[in-house]
């Protein structure tokens, strides 16, 4: 492996800058994932939607989730990491404009489709292009800044959702130039996908990608740009040495010599699956709906969306300090036994609640007792599952496989999401809150054992070195 003490200052700083760049994408990711947890009651009164419309209009975007992230990472292999962000920066432009412009929710889905192609892409190739521009004794921590972004991005849409309702007076009123609040919404994401589209212009390709299309003089270029002359020619003699001669990266390359699927793909789809199955993406896009059904307002309800927000940030960066040092399966263990305990503890609380006036209604203490372990669980996720599932994505598949892996992983992580999403407005009125908390409670405890039976570490392991 590649002496990487000899990577100057210099270099170390702007490998911290170009991850940061691509970092914008998973801001974007978040808010753009967040922001439709204000504007649900709009678009029900906006298009006479009932519950199955409204759970799709919300649930739309996942579905271009899923299609972009695994069309980009297989697209990554053929036109580059940097290519797709780009692609996506210019997908989160269109979406944010046509989502709060649209007249119908015909339009409006098509539009939150293309914003969910831009996050799928984004979601998984700004870890990818981090890890292959970061070195292995801090690729963790550069990753998990990633969760940072889109808890940021996340906390970003909540506060905007939270001003804007306010000053309008709620979602559905009136705010600027004639157009409801629950429209700015959606607009407010341009500032953002512009600065996101700009500074892309200004980072370099992927040098495992170049090396990957034959490009060794923009490679070694790039790669001395990032560690030094020193250490240039060497890690690019790795690369080389980690990837086939006699062909391009492929699908097929997934199957072991045998035909069968790599264990290492099987891994990652797990890892994709379950981050979803304990139900996280239920607070993010249903948080305002949930907590005003029992009993909040809904300036409450978004004002709490800014507290989970803020302290999943905080969840993180704990998060960045640990995870090159204790590793990633021990935080992922940490994260597992947390959520099933907290998740648990929010199920006997909602299993309480009573019908009052046709609103689900808990009492004081139990109201208390749900709030706070909520908010527990999303910060066990956020220290854990959250960013350490990108983490390994991003490194975890040998250089050859790197982006056909990601896109298998990626279409499973959105699919479940989908499906997660999709499902809780017919969970919560079929068996109730209690209820669907006790399906992501189980599937939090069944996770646990994935963990410890199918994890293996890649804390400090150099990723010409990840074995699959």
């Amino acid at each position: 492996m590649s002496d990487t003490s000899q990577t100057n200052q210099g270099s170390t700083s702007f490998i911290v800058l170009i991850s940061c760049i691509a970092t914008i994408g998973g801001f974007l990711f978040g808010f753009d994932s967040g922001v439709i947890n204000g504007t649900v009651d709009g678009l029900r009164t906006a298009f006479n939607s009932n519950e199955m419309g409204t759970g799709f209009n919300v649930a739309s975007m996942l579905l271009g989730c899923a299609v972009g992230a695994f069309f980009a990472g297989r697209l990554a292999d053929l036109y580059g990491r940097r290519t797709m962000l780009i692609a996506a920066a210019i997908f989160f432009i269109i979406s944010a404009w046509g989502s709060g412009i649209s007249g119908s929710s015909g339009e409006f889905i098509i539009y939150r489709i293309i914003g969910g192609l831009a996050v799928g892409a984004a979601s998984v190739m700004a870890p990818a292009y981090i890890s292959e521009v970061s070195l292995a004794h801090f690729r963790g921590r550069m990753i998990t800044v990633q969760q940072i972004a889109i808890i940021s991005g996340l906390t970003a849409a909540f506060l905007s959702n939270y001003v804007l309702a306010k000053v309008a007076g709620r979602s559905t009123d009136i705010l600027w130039a004639g157009f409801e609040a629950w429209r700015w919404m959606f607009w407010i994401e341009l500032i953002p996908a512009f600065i996101f589209f700009i500074t892309l212009l200004m980072i370099p390709e992927s040098p495992r990608y170049l090396v990957v299309r034959g490009m060794q003089d923009n490679a070694l270029a790039v790669l001395t740009k990032l560690y030094g002359a020193d250490t240039a020619q060497i890690k690019l003699n790795e690369i080389n040495g980690s990837i086939a001669q006699d062909h391009k990266p492929r699908f097929r390359d997934l199957l072991d010599g045998m035909g069968k699927i790599r264990k290492i793909v099987w891994v990652g789809i797990g890892l994709a699956t379950f981050q979803q199955l304990v139900g996280i993406n239920v607070v993010f896009y249903y948080g305002a709906v949930l907590w005003q059904s029992v009993g909040f307002t809904e300036s409450d309800a978004l004002a709490i969306n800014v507290l989970s927000g803020s302290i999943s940030i905080a969840a993180c960066i704990v998060s960045i300090v640990l995870i090159d040092k204790i590793g990633r399966k021990p935080i992922l263990l940490i994260g597992s036994i947390g959520m099933a305990i907290t998740l648990g503890l929010a199920a006997t609380a909602f299993s309480t609640a009573s019908i009052v006036d046709g609103q689900v209604t808990l009492g004081d203490g139990m109201g208390v007792m749900a709030l706070f372990a909520a908010n527990a669980y999303v910060v066990f996720f956020n220290f854990s599952w959250g960013p350490v599932m990108w983490v390994m994505l991003g490194e975890m598949f040998p250089n050859q496989i790197r982006g056909s892996g990601l896109a298998v992983a990626g279409l499973f992580q959105w699919g479940t999401n989908f499906g997660i999403t999709m499902t809780f407005p017919i969970m919560l009125t079929g068996i109730g809150l209690a209820g669907a908390y006790g399906f992501y409670t189980l599937c939090a405890a069944i996770s646990i054992f994935f963990v410890l039976k199918f994890i293996h570490e890649t804390k400090g392991v150099e990723l010409e070195d990840m074995q699959g």
